[in-house]
């Protein structure tokens, strides 16, 4: 651990928490939108040989780096960045955490922690998440409708959230081995402890996907998938039923189905192709129910249904590393 991790003057009662790996000029981007606004800035490294740690020194971030030995996860950062913030700032009331390939907007750490403030029984406070460059690719786009979730009290966060220290530490941070989804599942506990997650209705963070190649996507979305079925298997049963029904999507649109078909195939001939008739069928019921324009309607549609098979593919994943007793290794998409 190293660096200054100090405040600017006037600076918040907020510490942040930045992790990340091999972001470049997107974690100066970062580290600079926070500089002088909280009374505590971190870094968590994972590896990085861009030069990613130097450079968030400069940046006056006090620096953790994980040890590699043991296997990196965004959970583990978040995690030791906290005890960081705990052992160095105990003080802090609130913990802003931050990816290291997005930016936080001017006035969101100042309009969520009167938020927090405000509302005791609050534990979570995030805002809008926009990717800077939705025009790049569609993939970027995806992501950008995806972030767009409703305002309000809410069921989960993502990545980029402001979080009150107290509450965190009440429920032993967030699940370390986790390598997706580890932000639902901690506020699974957390309102299972009586806190509540709120949207507030501002932006919060932008976010640089950059993701230009259909592989990218493939990765990222059975990273989700791995994340549905860990998800479910943690906290699927009721009241909850967490991520229960999207892993039991991915099992039925991107294994059960192609599976009946070709077991009828094999048995019936080539008629029982005419099963697959299923999906086109499907992607107009999505287009039908969404909304926004038919373009984007259409768009989300066909990559709704087109990710069941890569987020089955890591839902089955994730199913033999758990009968075999592996470890999960990261699913990295850039």
């Amino acid at each position: 651990m190293s660096g200054e991790g100090g405040s600017g003057g006037g600076a918040l009662h907020v510490a942040v928490v930045v992790i990340g790996r091999n972001e470049g000029l997107r974690l100066e981007r970062c580290l600079r939108s926070v500089s002088g606004q909280a009374a505590a800035l971190i870094y968590v490294d994972s590896g990085s040989t861009d030069g990613s740690v130097a450079m968030a020194r400069s940046c006056g971030a006090l620096v953790v780096e994980l040890d590699a030995r043991e296997p990196f996860t965004a959970a583990r950062a978040r995690n030791l960045g906290f005890a960081a913030v705990r052992e160095s700032f105990p003080s802090l009331e609130f913990v802003q955490f931050v990816d290291g390939d997005c930016e936080v907007v001017a006035g969101w750490l100042t309009e969520a922690a009167s938020f927090l403030a405000a509302h005791e029984d609050v534990a979570v406070a995030c805002g809008r998440r926009r990717e800077r460059y939705p025009e790049a690719s569609v993939y970027n786009r995806l992501c950008d409708i995806e972030w767009d979730t409703p305002i309000g009290e809410a069921r989960a966060c993502g990545g980029d959230a402001l979080m009150r220290s107290v509450a965190l530490a009440s429920v032993g941070g967030f699940r370390a081995g986790m390598i997706a989804g580890e932000e639902p599942e901690l506020c699974v506990r957390l309102r299972a402890e009586g806190w509540r997650v709120w949207r507030l209705d501002a932006d919060m963070t932008l976010h640089d996907a950059a993701i230009t190649r259909f592989s990218q996507w493939w990765r990222r979305t059975k990273r989700s998938g791995f994340a549905f079925a860990e998800g479910a298997d943690l906290h699927g049963r009721p009241p909850e039923r967490h991520w229960l029904r999207e892993a039991r999507s991915a099992q039925i649109w991107g294994v059960a189905i192609p599976a009946l078909v070709l077991a009828g195939t094999l048995a019936f001939g080539p008629r029982a192709l005419l099963g697959l008739i299923v999906y086109p069928l499907q992607f107009v019921r999505l287009t039908g129910k969404g909304t926004g324009s038919l373009s984007t309607r259409m768009l989300k549609a066909f990559f709704l249904l087109l990710g069941k098979f890569p987020e089955a593919a890591g839902a089955l994943s994730f199913i033999g590393r758990r009968l075999v007793g592996q470890r999960a290794r990261l699913i990295e998409y850039k």
